[in-house]
């Protein structure tokens, strides 16, 4: 007669910090494999969320099991990257996903499988713990999302929350790009030529992309304007330094907090105060209505040109290095 197994459930409580398991773990434990099986079948307490991977309770996975469940399935030394990743980060303007992308060594065979996208790398790099989970450092994550994105608008946004909270720099974010997967790297360029030239919205991309070639001088962006005493007047989003225009490109979409917009507005005042011409622009229309913007520019650097370019001083920003 074999004897019944004591099931030690403190330590299957103290394991499961977030109520997930390997099915080895919980053998280990000493909870037999029929019970598993029986309490993660349909309708049972317990639920299969990834093969071998058992969450103990039923319902609808948190995100913090299912970021839990992808760890454990795909084993030791894997780490969380992507949009996931630049969740954990503290990232807060990423595309809504249930997706958790994981990284693993290349010799483990691991596919992937239900809401984990694995992927294997020769450039397994040194993770962060934050929360508890292994987590890859921001700048991996960050390309590792962008290369995925379906869109130059969303690389573009992801990118820019990174930059203008000084999470990361554009040239780590540059350095990062030469030396990862080719995979959907060309959309990621675009937008890193665009931070280059310190820009940093989808909005200030459709504008920087617009006067390319319009036959205006070289627009600069986000400089800091300077009154005679040093005082800042404003950050435009584009500036013409030979006659003194600024652009701004108007709209709460692309601003990270309301407070933001209410001192951009302050400034703009301030800058039209010390004699500066500013340009408004809605974002919108700078996709659906270009000829026309780029006819008030025009006619606005014509105005510009003809009276006293105001005694301001522009100074490029320069970003802080992480």
């Amino acid at each position: 007669m074999s004897r019944r197994r004591i099931v030690d459930w403190d330590g299957v409580a103290t394991a499961a910090i977030h109520g997930v398991l390997t099915a080895r773990a919980l053998d280990e434990l000493g909870v037999p494999r029929q019970t598993v099986y029986y309490r993660a079948s349909l309708g049972g307490p317990w639920k299969r969320l990834l093969p071998g991977v058992i969450m103990l309770s039923s319902g609808t996975p948190t995100v913090e099991q299912r970021d839990d469940a992808a760890l454990r399935y795909a084993g030791t030394g894997a780490m969380i990257t992507g949009l996931a990743a630049c969740r954990l980060h503290g990232m807060t303007r990423l595309p809504g996903t249930d997706e958790v992308h994981v990284l693993i060594p290349e010799a483990r065979k691991r596919a992937s499988k239900g809401f984990v996208e694995v992927e294997r790398t020769t450039r397994l790099p040194s993770p962060a713990v934050l929360r508890g989970f292994r987590v890859a450092p921001l700048v991996r994550a960050l390309l590792d999302a962008a290369r995925r994105l379906p869109t130059l608008d969303q690389v573009r946004a992801l990118l820019a929350e990174a930059v203008q909270r000084n999470l990361v720099t554009a040239e780590a974010l540059v350095a990062e790009a030469k030396a990862g997967s080719r995979r959907g790297v060309a959309r990621c360029r675009v937008v890193l030529e665009e931070m280059g030239a310190n820009v940093h919205s989808p909005a200030e991309s459709w504008a920087y992309r617009l006067t390319e070639d319009s036959g205006l001088p070289e627009m600069q962006w986000n400089v800091r304007l300077l009154d005679p005493d040093g005082k800042l007047l404003g950050v435009p989003d584009g500036w013409i330094d030979e006659v003194g225009l600024a652009w701004q490109i108007d709209s709460r979409e692309y601003h990270l907090r309301p407070t933001e917009y209410e001192n951009t507005v302050y400034r703009h005042t301030l800058m039209t105060a010390a004699g500066v011409i500013v340009v408004h622009t809605l974002p919108k229309r700078l996709r659906s209505d270009r000829a026309a913007v780029l006819d008030e520019l025009r006619r606005s650097y014509q105005v510009a040109k003809e009276r006293p370019r105001p005694p301001v001083t522009a100074v490029p920003r320069t970003p802080q290095r992480r």
